[in-house]
């Protein structure tokens, strides 16, 4: 399995198969089937480990059914050091890097508050800049990261 080093310290772009990557998948509270090798969905992925393992990102591009034109953080992970904040940021400096100017929507993720264990769910995303941005269908909380060049659009 190849590797690309990215200039981005704290991120290596590897691809849904890494198994480093779905052992930290498999202990994130979204998991739905802990053990299969498949931990992205269908569509364009872009997975992220950390150099040592420790903390994981999946950017998915794909078909969506709740009227964004977005990408979305499908899971994000850190058992490691370095702050979520930092880690958020980066990854998304890499998906703008290798994907390009993100869509009208900007990126999104849902955080169960339910099984969070964090009083202030969504913190780590929210010290990086996202805003809350509603809630799903199924009352996850949804948060947005929009460009700060595309927050007036």
């Amino acid at each position: 399995m190849s590797q690309l080093l990215i200039p981005f310290g704290n991120w290596i772009i590897t691809n849904k198969g890494n198994q480093d990557c779905r052992v930290l998948a498999d202990r994130h509270y979204s998991r739905q089937s802990p053990g299969n090798v498949q931990f992205c969905r269908p569509g364009r992925n872009l997975v992220l480990i950390s150099p040592s393992a420790d903390a994981v990102w999946v950017t998915w591009d794909g078909i969506r059914d709740d009227g964004f034109t977005a990408w979305e953080c499908t899971l994000f992970r850190n058992e490691g050091q370095v702050l979520s904040s930092i880690l958020i940021n980066e990854a998304i400096a890499v998906t703008v890097q290798e994907w390009g100017n993100s869509p009208p929507d900007g990126i999104i993720t849902y955080v169960n508050s339910a099984r969070v264990k964090s009083n202030n769910p969504g913190c780590c995303f929210k010290k990086a800049g996202w805003k809350h941005a509603g809630k799903s269908k199924s009352g996850l909380l949804r948060f947005q990261y929009r460009h700060p060049s595309k927050e007036g659009d």
